[in-house]
């Protein structure tokens, strides 16, 4: 049985010993959605707030941004917006010069892309560390963008399913609206669910118990899950002898 409080207490502790000896803050990425929102609650509660820095990074008008305004006030930690629509249509412009063919992929991942860059400039400019914000289920089937959201450099939540995350930030006392936004891609207008074609709750379930009762779905789980372990683990080296 997951025990939240006890987990939550844990990955503060977890933090607080990560962050010993050093007087760098935590750079985070905040979205307004759960993952963002409860890691940043989980490091100002570790660290405090003044050692927090949020950057928040829409793509031009992004419709839900009041989300992220609402939460760097409400946990009252310092930020600044760094749009990145500029950036992003200057690279593909330049890519689409060059006669390449620019696909849907390289579009959904990029933005990703351009994002940890830009976190990392702003680490790099207040003595920070990238806080990852990926979850265990969303990792699982590849819901993710390497050297995107999956870069950081420590990840506090990265072994917690959505079920469990959604958990810690009740314990963090956070708004449901932070912890229960329904995620999107902003690219498609479909849920991440509904991208995946199936729900967290029964992902969750498959990976902490094993049990899927509908095969279609155990099937593409595991399909996703296979082709996408190569984000998850290091780049193959070519071991000289």
């Amino acid at each position: 049985m997951f025990n939240a409080a006890q987990t939550k207490d844990a990955i503060i502790a977890w933090i607080q010993e990560f962050f010993k000896n050093s007087d760098c803050c935590v750079v985070i990425g905040i979205s307004g959605g759960k993952d963002s929102s409860i890691t940043a609650a989980l490091c100002v509660q570790a660290l405090g707030a003044d050692r927090v820095f949020g950057v928040l990074m829409p793509q031009g008008n992004q419709h839900d941004i009041s989300f992220s305004h609402e939460l760097v006030e409400h946990l009252g930690i310092k930020h600044i917006v760094v749009n990145i629509k500029v950036s992003i249509d200057a690279l593909i412009s330049e890519l689409n010069k060059s006669g390449l063919q620019v696909n849907r992929q390289a579009i959904i991942n990029t933005p990703a892309r351009i994002r940890m860059t830009t976190l990392y400039a702003v680490s790099a400019a207040v003595n920070g560390r990238v806080a990852n914000t990926c979850n265990l289920s969303e990792d699982w089937v590849g819901y993710s963008t390497k050297y995107g959201d999956l870069a950081g450099d420590f990840s506090p939540m990265s072994q917690l399913t959505v079920t469990e995350v959604k958990a810690i930030g009740r314990e963090l006392s956070l708004p449901a609206k932070f912890t229960d936004k329904t995620p999107e891609d902003g690219l498609s207008g479909l849920s991440d669910e509904e991208n995946l074609g199936f729900s967290y709750d029964v992902l969750d379930r498959y990976i902490r118990e094993g049990i899927c009762e509908d095969p279609v779905i155990k099937d593409k789980i595991d399909k996703l899950h296979k082709a996408n372990l190569h984000k998850l683990e290091l780049i193959p080296c070519y071991k000289y002898t």
